[in-house]
Order: C-alpha cells, then structure tokens, then sequence
C-alpha cells in the first residue's frame, strides 16, 4: 500500500505547548468529552490526582513522568490536547512515540489543531532520534482516519492489537 500524499494545508493557526500542573483538570475534562464521542463514556476511571500523578508526579521507574502532554491553543484558549509516552522498537534499537490520546474540541476542529498537536510530536521524535509515532484509531472513525491519510500515515492493518484487562488479567496473573 502506498502512502498517501502529504498533507497541502496551510499551517495551523493554533500553537503548542508542553502541558502545565494547572491543565491537568481541563485535560481531565477533554478525556472524558473523548470517551463520549468514542461511545465509551461509561469506561473513563480516570481522576485529576491519577493524571497529575502520570505527567507531573514521577509516577514512572526513576521518578520520571509515566505520560507527557501537549496543549494546543488558540489565543490563550485551550482547545486540544496530545497524551503520549515512550515505546521502544527492538528492530530500530531506539524509542518511539506511542499516542495514546489525541483530542481537539469539536468547535475548534478542522482548525489545524490537530495537525499543530502531530506536528508539534513529529518534532519531538526528529529531535530526539525516535524512529516512529504510533496510534490506534477507531475503525468507524472515518473523518480522524482521512485526517490521518492526509497526513501521510499509513494504517498497520497486518496488526491486530490485543488487550487484557480485568478479571482476564487477574486471571493470568495468578
């Protein structure tokens, strides 16, 4: 499969920032407008304390943050966000970008939001020698997977995620 073209849009009129202690109440509030518009409202557990705990708290091995996040804005407005952290490629030898969550508020899509939040990681990986980003998307959600062709990404549909979650991972773990 070839990829698609990159993308000819003009650039964003958001910008983007590293995320700040004082965000972590709105981006509390955009994960769950996200799990609403994924029809999973119901499966949002998350608190402000467990996300400050991810992003500022060291709550990974070292005392590093489990997750890092990008804030794109318009004016002083906060409008999205990007939550990602590291993966590792055993066949490139180095990290990658796992994109756990990528949001824009439905009156600010289409804004150039989003490709300022891509934009802003791709940076970031170039910068700091990652070999790739990498995502999960809804199979339905067909205006994020043009986006996303528009972009030049490429679906893995050779790949199949997996999950283990509750009782079925208890399970296995005893």
């Amino acid at each position: 499969m070839s990829s698609a073209p990159p993308d000819p849009s003009p650039a964003p009129s958001a910008t983007v920032r590293e995320g700040r202690e004082a965000d972590v109440e709105l981006v509390v509030a955009m994960v769950n407008e996200l799990a609403e518009y994924e029809r999973a409202a119901d499966q949002v557990r998350v608190t402000p304390d467990q996300l400050h705990r991810a992003l500022f708290g060291g709550a990974a091995p070292g005392g590093h943050p489990a997750a890092y996040l990008l804030v794109a804005e318009e004016g002083d407005e906060p409008v999205g966000f990007a939550l990602w952290f590291l993966n590792f490629s055993t066949w490139e030898g180095v990290h990658g970008i796992y994109l756990e969550d990528l949001y824009v508020r439905p009156q600010h899509r289409g804004s150039g939001a989003g490709r300022a939040l891509l934009t802003a990681l791709a940076r970031i990986a170039q910068e700091r020698g990652y070999a790739r980003m990498e995502w999960s998307v809804l199979n339905w959600n067909e205006p994020a997977i043009g986006f996303y062709r528009r972009i030049g990404a490429v679906p893995m549909d050779e790949w199949t995620t997996y999950r283990l979650t509750g009782s079925a991972l208890a399970s296995l773990a005893r």
